[in-house]
């Protein structure tokens, strides 16, 4: 699951030159706890939390910021829509960030992912995580024929069975399906043919192909 999948696409915004009283009554009338800030060609400029407000009432006597700009915390911490929830989620942690604008390729705002959205797709159903297994890990991603494959899945305990290519699929296909919204713990028992045993020396008289190939006498 990707973030343009549990994204909001309708986000309010300010400006930079938005006032800073403004932007608090925003987000106490819309009961929400941060904007992202856009300039004139909807670019994620930065972010105003109600921690950037507070950080102002905080500061007594000392000069205290008017306009969102000069308040709000910049650059950014943003994320692309293509990118998967897991990585989402990860950033949120490490930057101890509510939510997230996300942006297209330019930098342009498409919509803001937060901590409730990601909370909503961990919630999801056995059935729905069954179905990105088999479409969006197994198939699209790394294009192996779902049918050979056994997924069940109980209450997000996912076991997966059945016969693989090589080693490397058997070992890949656990960790892609641990970054599936929703799954809590993977059980491999997923098999592979034995790799062939190394070739003898070739007969005198033939090449490793199997070829005859001349053989010079002193």
């Amino acid at each position: 699951m990707r973030v343009i999948d549990v994204m909001t696409r309708d986000v309010l915004t300010v400006g930079v030159t938005t006032h800073l009283k403004e932007a608090a009554r925003l987000l106490a009338e819309r009961g929400i706890s941060g904007l992202p800030v856009v300039d004139d060609d909807k670019r994620v400029v930065g972010v105003l939390s109600e921690g950037d407000i507070v950080v102002q009432e905080a500061a007594a006597g000392a000069p205290r910021a008017r306009l969102v700009g000069e308040a709000m915390t910049a650059p950014a911490i943003t994320i692309t829509r293509r990118r998967p929830i897991s990585k989402a989620a990860r950033i949120m942690v490490e930057e101890g960030v509510n939510r997230l604008p996300v942006v297209d390729d330019d930098g342009s705002l498409v919509g803001i992912v937060t901590r409730a959205d990601l909370v909503h797709a961990y919630v999801r159903s056995d059935e729905e995580i069954v179905a990105e297994i088999r479409e969006d890990v197994l198939r699209r991603t790394l294009w192996i024929d779902s049918e050979t494959i056994e997924v069940e899945v109980e209450e997000g305990d996912v076991r997966l069975a059945g016969a693989v290519m090589s080693k490397s699929d058997a070992e890949l296909i656990p960790t892609f399906v641990e970054r599936v919204p929703g799954v809590v713990s993977v059980l491999s028992k997923l098999t592979w043919p034995e790799e062939p045993s190394p070739r003898s020396p070739a007969a005198p008289g033939r090449s490793r192909n199997g070829r005859a190939r001349r053989v010079f006498r002193a």
